[in-house]
């Protein structure tokens, strides 16, 4: 199994659900993680990466730390000073009209949202909202682009979208779709030669259906045009994606493991968790397992069974263990004062 490995986490497109996985992953296998300086959450997003946001890197003795998943702003020759050359990256994209819905309910507060009451009234004329000047621009147009590392006010003409992606082919070995998450963990499971149950998941940071409201078509393509680098990208990587599992899984055997992971994770969901998924923020019976609450959207999590035996209970309770808190569970096991 490979265990050297960069993940970009592109906001709201399933990454913590990812970040989830690299987390069990880590934790199981004792690797080491590239957390930020002091524990944070964040690698000083939104600026570009540097090695030094990296707690315990430094110049003179450049250690290598084994995962890389916390959110960042990409800029490759940065990351290579904390991670080995043999380090896989991957990254996971979303439809960007989806992608910008979320981001409106869950940024609700960056400059460009603020003063509109809906998506469809910043759509009218979004530059009357938004300012390429301001520090949180890219909440509001080409996010990916943004996380990616390049400009997203860019110019939209064929040599430059040809230009980013191939920068992008050439930092990233594979590159995996949201909408097709479970496809997307097979496809994973097969370039990590990692097992099934590495790639078990149950959905993380995911919003309550009261929060989402349904596009009309000419919102989608307003959306589009307005997101036009993020279209870009994504339509090139969803075409790849489908590629790469014809040439490496093929259709019948994708089928099949799809199939087994659905019927492990329907498993271990009956195993592990009260009721039939996921909850409420305020129905959450244990705080450490609460989500925190962005923006408008309500976040969703889970109760675990009670009485399940100790190793049982330590395997589901990493499965639902929120973003925030299980990062800081692993700063402080890899970052333990060690006895004098």
């Amino acid at each position: 199994p490979k265990t050297d490995i960069v993940f970009l986490k592109v906001h709201k497109s399933a990454s913590s659900t990812v970040m989830n996985i690299l987390f069990r992953f880590g934790e199981t296998h004792n690797l080491t993680f590239a957390f930020p300086l002091g524990g944070g959450y964040q690698l000083f997003y939104p600026q570009h990466f540097l090695a030094r946001f990296v707690q315990g890197f430094s110049p003179q003795s450049p250690r290598r730390f084994n995962i890389l998943c916390h959110h960042m702003r990409f800029l490759q020759p940065e990351v290579q000073k904390v991670v080995p050359s043999s380090a896989i990256y991957f990254s996971i994209l979303r439809n960007p009209v989806q992608l910008m819905e979320s981001s409106f309910v869950y940024y609700k507060g960056a400059s460009a949202f603020s003063r509109v009451r809906s998506l469809g009234e910043f759509l009218s004329q979004p530059d009357r909202y938004y300012n390429p000047a301001s520090g949180d621009r890219h909440y509001a147009r080409n996010l990916m682009t943004f996380d990616f590392g390049f400009n997203p006010d860019g110019e939209v003409s064929p040599e430059r979208v040809q230009l980013m992606l191939k920068a992008i082919e050439a930092s990233f070995d594979l590159m995996l779709i949201s909408e097709y998450f479970d496809e997307s963990m097979v496809l994973l499971k097969e370039t990590l030669c990692w097992d099934l149950d590495s790639v078990v998941s149950f959905p993380l940071n995911t919003r309550d259906s009261s929060t989402k409201s349904p596009l009309p078509d000419t919102a989608v393509e307003k959306l589009k045009a307005w997101n036009r680098l993020d279209w870009e990208i994504y339509t090139h990587f969803n075409r790849t994606f489908w590629e790469r599992i014809d040439r490496d899984i093929g259709r019948e055997r994708l089928r099949r493991e799809v199939k087994a992971l659905r019927e492990r994770q329907a498993e271990l969901a009956r195993t592990c968790l009260q009721g039939t998924g996921s909850v409420a923020p305020k129905d959450i019976k244990d705080s450490s397992l609460r989500p925190l609450q962005h923006g408008g959207a309500r976040i969703l999590g889970y109760n675990l069974k009670q009485g399940l035996d100790r190793e049982l209970e330590r395997t589901c309770r990493r499965l639902v263990t929120p973003e925030l808190q299980y990062s800081s569970l692993l700063y402080k096991k890899q970052f333990a004062p060690q006895p004098a």
